[in-house]
């Protein structure tokens, strides 16, 4: 998205988008509101009449309608995105258009790390795989899940069941019938199970967790097996510099870490598992538990001093260098952790920190008594609002774009930090 940002509006100041997020044309009712990643458009599935629906973007409907239309998003590249039904099948409507290929059903949408590529898991005659800018697979299967996307949008992948089984049919199962499908290729080894498939930075390579029998996993890529079987396994990871498999591994029933094989990390943590690389692949961290009911994150094997009750959306900043990630407490008492600290103050609820390009500055999106806040480096903006979307940094880390609903209108902000206090 920082590529796409460098030509957003970044001038500081606020704008009102649109007065009212309530779409202005007749309709009969209209569903929750999605934001363009640039904040410059708002969008929201609206019902016309019986059987009609369309989108309704910044007070103005599709020319297009359909008999259903659900599951609205934002590409990366800010296209709008929704499944869509007409004359009984699916596809996907993208901006208005739909693709001209309709299956028996679609769902799962998903884009290439640009949004130059679109793809969506599809059924047609009881046969599951993948479409791709609405071009399904040359071959379906008897069931798919898992769907992948590389990030240059050039290869799909999901694991697939490569031949019909009888329900309860153990026999099929304990034999191996699950698989990993490239681009509607399945693996030539099926598997008791499969899971996860994952590419590399370039698109080329494919890993998948795998279950070997009842109590033996490993990780294989691209059909290639590890030598190495775990008690369990968890999904596994390219580095993006070497192109080596990183994957969380159980070993004699407790959690470590192996790349190609061979564990890195000792098997010494009652968890471990959400791994993430630098972008030069000399960091890799992981959420971690020392010890029963006490997680923290793992930096190169490293854990931080300080546990928590529940740890998750870990975020490492491109450089590797710090490590921001969301606690609570039984789902309650949430707060920001970044390089093992919590920014002061709980919330009602928290989502994913996002770092600036340079790792300099972290933010965050909190919820308290029902009222959104955005944070950045612990400290809150000016005023909070009645929502909020996730905040993104400019590309140079020195402005912050908010995109709020407040006091019922659709507000684009591009905060400096210093519009933020350390009132919280």
């Amino acid at each position: 998205m920082q590529d796409a940002a460098s030509s957003w509006d970044w001038q500081p100041g606020e704008r009102v988008i649109l007065d009212s997020t309530t779409c202005g044309v007749a309709h009969q009712w209209q569903e929750e509101p999605y934001v363009a990643p640039d904040g410059e458009s708002l969008a929201a599935v609206v019902r016309l009449e019986d059987d009609m629906f369309s989108m309704c973007v910044n007070g103005k409907i599709w020319e297009s309608s359909f008999e259903k239309l659900w599951k609205p998003v934002f590409g990366p590249d800010g296209r709008l995105v929704a499944i869509a039904q007409q004359d009984g099948e699916w596809t996907l409507a993208v901006d208005g258009e739909p693709w001209e290929e309709f299956y028996a059903y679609l769902w799962h949408p998903c884009f290439s790390e640009d949004g130059s590529v679109i793809a969506a898991a599809i059924q047609n005659d009881g046969q599951y795989g993948m479409s791709v800018g609405g071009a399904a697979w040359p071959n379906l299967f008897d069931n798919a899940n898992d769907y992948a996307i590389s990030a240059n949008g050039q290869s799909t992948a999901a694991v697939v069941q490569t031949e019909a089984m009888a329900a309860a049919d153990l026999a099929a199962f304990r034999r191996g019938v699950y698989t990993v499908a490239v681009n509607g290729e399945a693996w030539g080894k099926s598997f008791m199970n499969a899971w996860t498939p994952t590419f590399d930075s370039q698109g080329n390579k494919v890993a998948a967790q795998i279950r070997l029998t009842l109590y033996e996993y490993t990780i294989a890529v691209d059909n290639a097996v590890w030598e190495q079987t775990y008690n369990c396994v968890w999904e596994p990871r390219f580095n993006p510099a070497t192109g080596a498999v990183v994957a969380p591994v159980r070993i004699a029933g407790a959690w470590g870490m192996a790349q190609d094989g061979k564990t890195i990390w000792d098997p010494i943590f009652f968890q471990c598992w959400h791994q993430q690389f630098s972008a030069d692949g000399k960091t890799l961290a992981a959420i971690v538990a020392p010890s029963f009911g006490e997680f923290t994150v793992a930096v190169n094997a490293k854990p931080w001093s300080a546990t928590f009750p529940v740890l998750m959306d870990l975020t490492l900043s491109a450089a590797g260098k710090r490590a921001a990630v969301l606690a609570n407490s039984s789902n309650v008492d949430w707060r920001v952790v970044v390089d093992g600290s919590p920014w002061d103050g709980t919330y009602d609820m928290a989502w994913k920190p996002v770092f600036s390009a340079d790792g300099t500055h972290v933010a965050a999106k909190v919820e308290k008594a029902g009222r959104h806040a955005v944070l950045v480096d612990g400290k809150a903006y000016k005023r909070d609002f009645d929502r909020v979307w996730p905040p993104v940094f400019s590309p140079d880390g020195s402005k912050v774009l908010i995109r709020a609903v407040d006091k019922g209108a659709f507000v684009r902000i591009v905060a400096t930090l210093s519009d933020f206090s350390s009132r919280g």
